[in-house]
């Protein structure tokens, strides 16, 4: 599912989020993904894709006023909140996309510090 499209792009995300979660009540699997998948093409290489995940449930209610979009009911059991609850900073080295350019970076890393001569 491409989540920004969901229920129309004109849909807020408190409305989302709120369908969202009357979706799953009842159930007892609410795990839930973020994927990111950045393409790196290059003349005269093949095209790279690098991906970032990650994993969590939907929440019981939404929680925090960090981040946007889904991040008030994207649940992280591991760290006991939502990615909403989360500093920037942490959030962004958990998030799919800083995961996905975390990788992107490392296979550029070579020609950045090229420039840099």
């Amino acid at each position: 599912m491409y989540s920004a499209r969901y229920l129309g792009h004109d849909t807020s995300y408190e409305i989302k989020n709120r369908n969202l979660i009357e979706r799953v009540s009842g159930q007892a699997d609410r795990t839930c993904r973020f994927v990111c998948a950045i393409a790196l093409a290059r003349p005269g290489r093949p095209t790279e894709v690098f991906e970032g995940t990650v994993e969590g449930t939907v929440a019981f209610q939404p929680a925090g006023g960090q981040g946007f979009g889904y991040d008030p009911i994207f649940y992280l059991p591991e760290y006991g909140c939502s990615t909403a609850e989360l500093d920037p900073e942490t959030k962004n080295k958990l998030s799919h996309r800083g995961k996905a350019l975390e990788a992107i970076k490392e296979e550029l890393r070579p020609f950045l510090e090229e420039e840099k001569r």
